[in-house]
């Protein structure tokens, strides 16, 4: 693992940096885990643009994840390490003495050969890519791949270089650090995996040209304050005028630009013991 960076031949390389792919060890992926993705470019069924800035992108074909870890107190060998290209994180190819193959999310410190298992209703050892019930993992322990709802399956925690901690144990219910500083409560009988996930650099890569960001299926984006009125909220004005609404809005009239437009009464706020940090 490692970043590439590149001489700056020409401006688009200047600032470009990449992965070396150096943690990859299987170039294509496992046909029996693969399945089609249909692109929608933001659109709805009667065709109307209801995301903005989406569409095109390279064709991919989706890799079928076991996010529920439901195959209990079964050792599996780690047999692959593989890209996937519709995340961030590496994907690792994982198969069980039956000789089915899964696919999981890939932890930081996990190697090919080693191996994970998915304990039912007992602690087995602390090592990055073996989960469990919050019940048996320790205090202070790096988690990823964390359920919300018993059985349903990891659903946050999920992106590469991510991780939380998990900070207390009371009445039934696990407190748990999240990425974003937020800390909030998860039912016990939830499940998580251990470790920090893979690809820790991540965040240090630069795509250095609007091309690299189409291929992701990314258009343009346009600044309110450069549309006309009729367009935009923040549109018009002489020359480079600001947004001149004390209330940065969406075209719709929704608050922007840090504007807080969560529900005060969601259901899931009792859970929540301190909110993330807001960026200033």
């Amino acid at each position: 693992m490692g970043v590439k960076k590149f001489r700056p031949i020409t401006p688009t390389l200047r600032f470009k940096t990449i992965s070396d792919f150096g943690e990859i060890t299987k170039e294509k992926p496992e046909k029996s885990l693969l399945t089609s993705i249909k692109k929608t470019g933001g659109r709805n069924n009667r065709g109307r643009v209801t995301i903005r800035r989406r569409g095109g992108g390279h064709k991919r074909k989706y890799r079928i994840i076991d996010f529920k870890r439901d195959k209990f107190d079964v050792v599996a060998k780690v047999v692959a390490i593989e890209y996937d290209p519709n995340r961030s994180a590496r994907l690792a190819l994982v198969e069980y003495p039956d000789n089915e193959k899964r696919y999981i999310l890939w932890p930081d410190k996990l190697n090919v050969g080693d191996n994970v298992i998915s304990a039912s209703s007992s602690q087995v050892d602390i090592k990055p890519g073996n989960s469990m019930t919050f019940v048996y993992i320790p205090l202070g322990t790096f988690i990823h791949n964390v359920e919300l709802e018993p059985g349903k399956g990891g659903k946050f925690v999920r992106s590469a270089g991510s991780w939380a901690q998990l900070m207390a144990k009371e009445s039934g219910l696990a407190q748990l650090r999240m990425p974003s500083g937020e800390i909030r409560l998860v039912k016990e009988a939830c499940r998580a995996t251990v470790g920090q996930v893979g690809l820790i650099e991540h965040s240090s890569f630069i795509h250095g040209k609007a091309g690299r960001r189409r291929w992701l299926g990314k258009r343009p984006k346009v600044r309110g304050a450069a549309m006309n009125p009729v367009d935009h909220p923040h549109g018009g004005g002489e020359g480079k005028a600001g947004q001149g609404n004390p209330h940065p809005v969406s075209p719709w009239g929704k608050p922007a630009k840090g504007g807080k437009t969560r529900r005060p009464k969601k259901k899931s706020n009792v859970y929540i013991i301190k909110r993330r940090r807001v960026k200033k």
